[in-house]
């Protein structure tokens, strides 16, 4: 008895009553109408067929993975929702188009040389570049591989041919800042961190346009993470430096949720003797009493953003001049 024939991409075609090149398009991560992709799928199921993926990526020399570099502190790279939600809304773009995510952690210098040999050994076909600092050399090592890229944020060196995808933190924070103003505050600090990248630059930026003639220096706190304990130890530099302080713009969420604590053992109430803002809406802005107010960052959606900008990348399709910006509503809660 003669084994069952293997279906072809044109038994799928004939089956769905589509072109050969529209299964194509479909097996190759490319855009086909709802309508056409269900039918395809369903022809699919039907015959039986199976995609050979090993046989394609070795016809197109792609290895169907593309990178997710973070440049983070091992730490922080488990403990912060964003760039967790980040990477989730990456891999599920990715996993629709058939493509593999590799995750890979950069820390130090010798983890970037490590990184570097790995971008360009073959072994993906793209990469997604979170976090990156200014003048950071994984932006050179991006740019000289020519490898299809997106970062999330835009690092001021970026090269122009390099999509991003962001948000306008600028604005965000400028919104938030003068949310706290209209609440009457006069007095209002803020715990600035990771200054070191376009994300933390551009927050405090906003934060001093928006208070103009009210902004003090003296009253910004500079700490290196977004993490909870950099928002105790900056509350702490503000409370030392402005006991009268009323208002305070803490850069992330997990920034307030430190600053929250250290209030609350000084017995200040907030919002009575001071207001909070975050800048995430994350799960630490619902898991503080009171819970914050804060600029909604929508991360899932900046990851799965900068995947398709990848997976476009390796379809030859263009992508958009001067990056993406995605919405940042405020979310008013209690703290302020």
């Amino acid at each position: 008895m003669k084994p069952a024939k293997r279906p072809t991409v044109h038994d799928i075609a004939a089956a769905a009553g589509v072109s050969r090149g529209t299964v194509s398009r479909v097996l190759n991560g490319g855009y086909v109408s709802a309508e056409a992709r269900a039918a395809i799928e369903t022809a699919m199921s039907d015959l039986g067929y199976v995609p050979n993926n090993a046989a394609r990526a070795l016809k197109m020399r792609r290895s169907q993975a593309v990178a997710f570099v973070a440049l983070e502190p091992h730490s922080l790279f488990l403990d912060d929702p964003n760039i967790g939600a980040i990477m989730l809304g990456a891999n599920a773009a990715l996993s629709l188009a058939d493509h593999q995510m590799v995750s890979l952690v950069v820390e130090s210098a010798r983890d970037t040389e490590r990184v570097a040999r790995y971008l360009s050994g073959g072994f993906v076909d793209g990469a997604i570049v979170v976090s990156a600092r200014t003048k950071d050399p994984i932006i050179k090592v991006i740019s000289d591989l020519s490898l299809p890229a997106a970062f999330v944020g835009h690092p001021p060196e970026l090269d122009q041919h390099i999509p991003f995808v962001g948000i306008d933190n600028v604005g965000s924070a400028r919104a938030i800042t003068e949310h706290l103003r209209s609440t009457g505050r006069r007095r209002i600090g803020m715990i600035a961190a990771a200054l070191d990248r376009d994300s933390g630059i551009d927050r405090l930026t906003g934060f001093r346009s928006a208070l103009g003639d009210l902004f003090d220096e003296d009253l910004v706190a500079d700490v290196p993470h977004y993490d909870y304990g950099s928002g105790v130890k900056g509350m702490r530099d503000l409370l030392e430096r402005e006991p009268a302080i009323d208002g305070v713009f803490a850069a992330s969420d997990a920034i307030a949720a430190g600053a929250l604590e250290v209030l609350r053992e000084a017995g200040r109430s907030v919002p009575g003797d001071v207001a909070v803002a975050g800048f995430d809406d994350s799960t630490w802005a619902v898991r503080t009493q009171p819970q914050l107010t804060t600029v909604h960052q929508p991360a899932k959606e900046i990851g799965s953003c900068a995947a398709q900008v990848v997976l476009r990348q390796l379809r030859g399709e263009p992508t958009d001049a001067g990056g993406q910006l995605l919405p940042t509503p405020l979310v008013l809660r209690d703290s302020a």
